[in-house]
């Protein structure tokens, strides 16, 4: 029995301190989320009409209107976050009252404008061209053959060396065991620079072994191969700019000189030559590398942008533009050719229009802009 009035103590107990429990956490709640009443005034009390003074005037994002009917109407807090200050009704404006201050000045509730460069669209020409590799050769390269067989008996010439036409370059000994010739010279078909010599004496040569390469090195050109897409473009009279590795920030001015009329079945590429224009440099050499800009077309009197002001946009070319009153507009362009700083533009801009060529990528149709230089 006395157990049972036990456990019956202990379990009441246990029911008051959650009973206890609950309603502090409850008090707890109401504190921390119901707002405080304003201050100088009862919680649920109207506020005060006929005051002298108005000592609660701030209203968050509201306007600050004082108390109405006062004497003297004025507030020692009447300053309106984001709002406007309604001097007193039958009384006198507040002394205290200010302009809102946080977005209180007119425009600061807008959009910030965005800081972005601009170019005019201008008319102006264009060139299109194709960047492509090539070496530089002598024009005029010729191997130099023995008329007969047998053994390099004497090498008159090294690489570097000049000869001239019908100049005795070597000689060659066209004995067998057990027989006795005289020697056979090899004679130069051209006059030039000796540009490669293979062989060295006593070397077994035939009549088809090149003894000597021979190039004239007073007129140079560039062999290089167009790939097949810019193929119909390559002809005759084309200007191209030429740089070479040795010789780095120097561009020379060359033309087309020499288009192959088929293209290799194997590269699928066309051969094609150059000349350089005007006297020839007598630093550049034959075998040197070279990088060729190869113009294959040019259109002028065209509406021109710059090419990092346009923006490729699901397949569309969109590119902004500035209207009169400092905002952004989107406008879907058509593009001509291009090279490596300009665009041509076919439609969608006229030309005096002011493009945005450097922050589009952070804009909207219709932001607000600032161009700064």
């Amino acid at each position: 029995m006395s157990n049972t009035k036990s456990s019956r103590v202990v379990t009441v107990v246990i029911v008051i301190l959650i009973v206890i429990f609950a309603l502090l956490i409850g008090r707890t709640l109401l504190v921390r989320y119901l707002p405080a009443p304003a201050k100088g005034q009862q919680a649920g009390a109207p506020p005060a009409q006929g005051a002298s003074q108005g000592s609660g005037g701030q209203q968050a994002g509201g306007q600050a209107r004082p108390a109405e009917g006062g004497s003297g109407g004025q507030q020692a807090g009447g300053q309106a976050a984001g709002g406007q200050n309604r001097p007193a009704q039958g009384g006198q404006t507040g002394a205290g009252g200010q302009t809102g201050v946080a977005g209180g000045q007119p425009g600061a509730g807008a959009r910030n404008a965005t800081a972005i460069r601009a170019t005019t669209v201008e008319l102006g020409t264009i060139e299109n061209s194709v960047m492509i590799n090539g070496d530089v050769l002598a024009r005029s390269q010729v191997s130099i053959y023995p008329t007969v067989a047998g053994k390099l008996a004497e090498a008159r010439f090294q690489v570097g060396d000049a000869v001239r036409v019908g100049q005795t370059v070597a000689m060659v000994d066209p004995s067998k065991p057990g027989e006795v010739y005289s020697h056979s010279p090899v004679i130069s078909t051209i006059s030039g620079t000796i540009l490669s010599a293979p062989l060295h004496p006593g070397d077994t040569l035939s009549a088809q072994t090149a003894v000597y390469v021979v190039g004239d090195l007073s007129s140079l050109i560039i062999e290089t191969f167009v790939p097949e897409r810019f193929a119909a473009a390559a002809r005759r009279g084309l200007g191209a700019l030429v740089s070479l590795e040795s010789l780095p920030g120097e561009t020379f001015a060359a033309v087309v000189d020499e288009v192959s009329p088929v293209l290799d079945p194997a590269s699928r590429t066309l051969r094609i030559r150059l000349r350089f224009e005007g006297q020839m440099d007598p630093r550049i050499k034959a075998g040197m590398f070279a990088t060729v800009s190869l113009v294959t077309n040019t259109r002028s009197n065209v509406p021109l942008i710059p090419r990092a002001a346009v923006i490729n946009t699901y397949g569309s070319w969109i590119v902004f533009t500035v209207n009169d009153r400092s905002l952004a507009e989107r406008k879907v362009i058509t593009l001509g050719i291009e090279n490596e700083n300009f665009i041509e533009v076919l439609s969608g801009l006229e030309v005096g229009e002011k493009v945005v060529s450097a922050g589009q990528n952070f804009l909207t149709d219709g932001d607000p802009v600032r161009i700064v230089d």
